[in-house]
């Protein structure tokens, strides 16, 4: 029998592979530069061709094709020789069509072959069955590796207005896997993730659908080289294109590309470096094989270098700790300090499972609060491994899992296994070969847990997982021995920092602005206002006014209300917030001074749009301790009658505003807060009051500000600081924090311990005057050098116009959340719409589908699109803009040529509206009566049913399959351009036909469609 038939099916609890641990390790220990690389002109030729030779000198095969034909041949060769078969060209044929390059097989079908279901059943000319495995996942070095160029898709036989030709291919056993993109120095690497989502829209699927099975990226320009999965590709693809995504996922953009290091997380840019790394055949292969997860949301996550380098020693010290039979102790464990916000749910997930693999181990335990389990990580873990988290509350539930011998990996919560080891004593369970892996392992009750669990089990190795270690410096003591987490756990295995996921962009620096709120005269020093913070003055009627009126005045420009971004399906503007307040009496007092300066200003102003304010919290034995923020579960019944009765009250508002049915008893509490967690998520909510929920554990990509009226310190102040900085898009460029307190010194000592003591410079924004400095002077550059009303003339003009006017929008990015900006913004609204105008049209001539393939010196420029939508219009705005128009038509002409002139260039400078123009001034022709709304919806349903005709006529298309492929798409807001929806629309192809004909007719039906699309959604 093959040894794969022995496995269990792909995604089940059974279906193990076995793996090895050897001393080398995927990640290089130290890079040290070798230097002398040159320092001439290199071009992109030249750096192709010496990426090339590096390969083979790293015994890559080179490989010459240029055809699909050739590709497949190869393919089969490579797989013959991987699985020791000779196909029949029958087998072949039959296996090729219906298992590698099956027509209704798209990116998310092949990646799931080589992820999940690798071994595919040949069915043979004699009726037999044989098993081919497509990628080798156990012995690695057993597949083939082989690198080609200049693979070229022709532009005739596609149906392409041009040929793609891609610049190096890795092929693994004849697959391409891996697909590398380069650009000359100097390019931006921007530059070439954009020209793969070209590939991907154009060619990638043509021929025989090979390259869909590329399951890594890598874009360099030499001097900079980064790497990402397929389907962030295929996300960026459907945002382009207005695509809807899982209202949990976040943006997947560039922002998302991710940077190869050495252990020690120094940056591995140079293409040189990077190729004797990451595409070492043993490092390749392992990402490849053991270091990608594919989620149950059909998302291919690639891991990081630190985080490969976490499971790896962690596996290490498990067998090693084996060998010398040092179980139960320190000595067989240790600790991650990961930093919030790096990913350390995946982290431990593939630890886990790869533990859960090793010879010998009975189980792995992933032990987490029971409030993070139930909100927070068991999304995310079934999210990795459907069925893994053990959710209930059941410990009899807990204790069927683990004499379960098929439940490998276990997640649970602390207070559920020490409730089964204080009622099921000298369970056999206790002697078995137990890795036990803790989450965020710096809270206090894990330090009695581990006693716990030493006392009880004798064959185990414990691990923690913390963004915020306990350190002597920071262990503090509330009546008992403080402990550190290198005493509770063991030695520190691996450490990336808050500095070193800033620097390499995995989560976003702080801005830190401090607001005196307090006013003391002229003659008392700092000290001494330190020794007036007592409570009875912080808690003063008159500075709660003041400071819910900062904030509310502020909101807007801190949470950034100008800006539009898409999170789910929704088009939102800005973001939300978090204030932190330092007990429940202070929650009440600001809660009920929001509830009555926000009726104040309604009253003041109609127009007034009051924030959605929620509040939560619950009984804490213990207040802050040694910067630990104090522990909240979810116990309301020993709050006092006052403080319980408030949070009814907060609640009955919660109700009011979203239509639910929750109060403080125990089941409805917890269903509170997952559903608020959920609404702060989804951007539901503007503001959430509270005094330790949600400060640990709790992310929240849309949430951007965190207010802050609380003493928080070392740990503590990094967990909540973190709530703010996990990265969405490039609107989003950082955390942003008003304190109301001077916890300045705090901010540096908690960098200093957790970060370094160069830290503030790289994790704090700079000053307004430095970012305002770079402002003004490009600012008087562009109204200098490029008037209004003047186009650039020129590449070179373009050029200089597109680099100033990127910047500037960088800058204002920034600093619209800076008080100062307003009224210095320099450039009028007007001349910002101009200018964008001019932007999107340089945009549009120079990245049109339409461009020859021809040298441009525009190639090495980034447009930032991303940063136009923030201020794009919409079009209810339009509309607005037309009734304004209806008004003023037949009042004068001036007026009338004004509302025209108003309405086109809104539309102009709109990256979502350009391609509708036609649309609205033909609707402006069409204007009888008075409701524009109703006008509005009417002629577009018209005309979207007489373009939707003219296309399904002028290509033949089959009428019914194409109008339901059509209204699904505005369904779920995407086209589906891959597997059998696009076929099943097309009419039949004669067999006498050119071979191409039905590649040409699909790609220009695909361009028509989408088009079509992009017109239409959004505006019925």
């Amino acid at each position: 029998m093959n040894g794969f038939d022995e496995l269990g099916a792909p995604g089940t609890a059974t279906h193990f592979e076995p793996i090895s641990v050897t001393d080398e390790s995927t990640v290089v220990a130290t890079y040290i530069p070798e230097g002398g690389d040159g320092d001439g002109h290199q071009s992109e030729a030249e750096l192709e061709n010496a990426f090339i030779a590096q390969l083979i000198a790293q015994a890559y095969e080179r490989l010459v094709i240029t055809k699909a034909a050739d590709l497949e041949n190869n393919l089969r060769t490579q797989l013959e020789r991987l699985n020791k078969i000779q196909f029949t060209d029958a087998e072949w044929k039959k296996f090729f069509i219906e298992k590698v390059a099956s027509k209704a097989d798209g990116i998310v079908e092949k990646t799931t072959k080589i992820q999940e279901d690798h071994v595919q059943v040949l069915t043979r000319d004699d009726g037999t069955v044989k098993n081919i495995a497509l990628i080798d996942k156990t012995n690695i070095h057993n597949n083939g590796v082989q690198v080609v160029n200049q693979y070229e898709v022709d532009g005739a036989a596609a149906g392409a207005k041009r040929a793609n030709r891609y610049d190096v291919t890795i092929l693994v056993n004849g697959l391409p896997l891996v697909h590398v993109e380069l650009k000359r120095r100097g390019v931006a690497v921007k530059e070439a993730f954009n020209q793969i989502d070209r590939y991907q829209r154009e060619s990638f699927w043509s021929d025989s659908g090979l390259f869909e099975y590329v399951q890594l990226f890598v874009i360099s320009n030499g001097r900079h080289t980064k790497y990402y999965a397929n389907t962030t590709r295929e996300r960026r693809i459907k945002e382009a294109t207005g695509g809807k995504r899982g209202k949990n996922q976040t943006s997947n953009t560039f922002e998302f590309t991710s940077w190869w290091t050495d252990a020690d997380n120094k940056r591995i840019g140079d293409l040189t470096a990077f190729t004797k790394t990451f595409f070492a055949k043993h490092t390749l292969l392992n990402i490849l094989t053991k270091y990608c997860v594919f989620d149950v949301g059909r998302t291919l996550l690639v891991m990081r270098p630190y985080q490969i380098v976490a499971s790896e020693r962690i596996l290490q010290r498990i067998v090693t700790s084996t060998s010398y039979k040092q179980y139960g102790t320190v000595a067989g464990g240790g600790y991650i300090w990961h930093t919030t916000g790096s990913g350390k749910t995946l982290t431990s997930f593939k630890t886990a499972q790869l533990s859960s693999r090793l010879p010998g181990v009975d189980k792995v335990l992933f032990v987490v609060d029971r409030k993070d389990l139930d909100y927070q990580t068991i999304r995310e873990y079934e999210r990795f491994e459907k069925g893994a988290v053990d959710g209930t509350n059941n410990t009899a539930h807990l204790k069927k899992r683990l004499e379960d011998p098929d439940s490998k990996i276990i997640v649970t919560t602390i207070q559920k296994l020490a409730r089964f080891i204080e009622q099921n004593k000298g369970h056999e369970i206790y002697a078995g070969h137990l890795v036990i892996i803790f989450d965020e392992c710096h809270r206090s009750q894990f330090g009695d847990m581990g006693t716990a669990i030493r006392k009880a089990f004798k064959k185990f190795h414990m691990f923690g997982f913390t963004g915020t270690p306990i350190f002597a410096d920071n262990a503090g003591s509330s009546g008992g021995a403080a402990r550190t987490t290198e005493q509770l756990f063991g030695d520190r295995l691996h450490t990336y920092t808050i500095v070193d996921a800033i620097n390499d962009g995995n989560v976003l620096p702080f801005k830190v602005a401090y607001q005196n709120t307090v006013k003391v005269a002229d003659h008392v020093s700092d000290k001494e206002v330190e020794a007036i913070n007592t409570e009875e003055v912080l808690m003063h009627p008159d500075r709660i006014e003041d400071i819910t009126g900062y904030v509310l005045d502020h909101f807007d420009t801190k949470t950034k209300r100008s800006s539009a971004y898409t999170v789910g399906d929704k088009r939102v503007r800005g973001f939300n917030s978090m204030f932190a307040v330092s007990s429940i009496p202070a929650v009440k007092l600001y809660y009920d001074e929001f509830a009555k300066q926000q009726k104040q200003r309604a009253e003041q102003n109609p127009g007034h749009q009051p924030l959605k304010v929620a509040t939560i919290f619950s009984y804490a034995a213990n207040e802050e301790a040694g910067g630990i923020l104090g522990e909240e579960g979810f116990d309301t019944g020993n709050l006092d009658a006052s403080s319980r009765d408030f949070l009814e009250r907060a609640i009955a508002d919660y109700n009011a505003m979203f239509g639910t049915s929750y109060d403080t008893s125990a089941k409805k509490f917890e269903n509170y807060y997952k559903d608020l967690a959920r609404r702060l998520k989804d951007r539901e909510v503007d503001l959430v009051i509270v005094v330790n929920m949600f400060l640990t554990g709790f992310d929240a990509t849309t949430l951007n500000t965190l207010w802050v009226d609380k003493n928080l310190r070392q740990h503590g102040l990094i967990q909540a600081f973190s709530r703010t900085n996990r990265i969405l898009n490039s609107v989003k460029a950082y955390g942003n924090i008003i304190c109301f307190r001077n916890l300045e010194e705090n901010v540096d000592d908690a960098l200093a311990l957790f970060g370094n003591k160069e830290a503030r410079g790289i994790v704090l924004l700079k000053s307004y005057d430095e970012y305002y400095s770079a402002y003004e002077g490009l600012a008087n550059d562009l109204l200098s050098e490029f008037p209004v009303d003047e186009d650039p003339l020129g590449e070179e003009a373009e050029k200089r116009f597109i680099k100033m006017f990127g910047a500037i929008l960088r800058l204002r990015n920034i600093l619209t959340s800076f008080d100062e900006f307003e009224g210095n913004t320099l450039l009028t609204p007007r001349q910002l719409q101009d200018y964008q105008s001019i932007y999107l049209n340089l945009h549009d001539k120079h990245r049109s589908k339409e461009t020859p393939e021809k040298e441009s010196i525009l190639d090495d420029v980034v447009f930032e699109i991303e940063l136009i939508k923030q201020v794009e219009v919409n079009i209810d705005y339009i509309l607005l803009l037309v009734q304004k128009w209806r008004e003023a038509k037949g009042n004068g002409s001036d007026k009338e040529m004004e509302a025209l002139v108003n309405i086109q260039n809104a539309i102009d400078s709109s990256p979502s509206l350009r391609n509708k123009r036609d649309l609205v001034m033909a609707f402006l022709d069409s204007i009888t009566v008075s409701d524009t709304t109703e006008d509005w919806s009417k002629f577009i349903a018209e005309r979207r049913e007489k373009e939707l005709a003219e296309l399904i006529a002028e290509e033949k298309l089959k009428e019914s399959e194409t109008r339901a492929y059509v209204a699904n798409a505005f369904r779920d807001g995407a086209l589906s351009t891959t597997g059998t929806a696009i076929t099943q629309i097309l009419p039949p192809v004669s067999r006498f036909s050119a071979g191409g004909e039905h590649g040409a007719r699909k790609l220009r039906v695909i361009e028509k469609l989408t088009e079509f699309f992009e017109r239409y959604f959004g505006l019925g």
